[in-house]
């Protein structure tokens, strides 16, 4: 990654660590983490190993996700995969991120196949992480109705890559949308 530079404005930089599979290493991706934040980054995420959860070992998610929230010096990001996590998978990485000191939980990379974010998993996230963290909501929000409902199921972000066709279904107000990060 090249180093930020400061005529870049108000533009924030973002990368993602442990991307897609989450399967790296914790040192690996606080390494990740620390590059990325030395070279300007404002925002880190991270794909927890949700092998871990299926093993019964939030402690273990906890620890990987306290590795890079040590390594990052702006907002982290934790990104869950809860279409491949029963309930108590999610609010057990939930909990783990709360804990672990990150800014985020996020419900999807967009890449798993299990799926991405449902109006459900944004539920149990918000009620997990109250306003103590902030929900994002990414993966599969493709219409403007979709995006209103994760927003009302407690998304304080939007992560889009359709951003264009989801304002295209706005009724002209802007609310929902104007609280995303498009």
């Amino acid at each position: 990654m090249l180093p930020i530079t400061d005529d870049m404005g108000d533009v924030k930089v973002a990368t993602v660590c442990g991307f897609p599979s989450g399967n790296h290493t914790p040192q690996a991706k606080a390494f990740e983490a620390a590059q990325a934040s030395a070279n300007g980054a404002d925002e880190v995420d991270m794909v927890i190993n949700i092998g871990l959860l299926k093993e019964g070992r939030p402690d273990l998610v906890e620890a990987e996700i306290r590795a890079v929230r040590e390594a990052t010096r702006g907002l982290l990001k934790v990104i869950i995969e809860s279409a491949a996590l029963t309930d108590d998978e999610i609010v057990a990485a939930c909990r783990a991120s709360e804990a672990a000191g990150a800014d985020y939980v996020k419900t999807s990379t967009g890449f798993h196949p299990a799926g991405g974010a449902s109006v459900h998993a944004v539920e149990l996230m918000a009620a997990t992480v109250g306003e103590r963290l902030g929900v994002k909501a990414s993966g599969g929000i493709r219409d403007y109705a979709t995006a209103n409902k994760m927003v009302e199921a407690g998304a304080t972000r939007l992560g889009l890559s359709g951003t264009a066709a989801v304002l295209a279904g706005a009724d002209g107000d802007g609310d929902a949308v104007d609280q995303g990060d498009y």
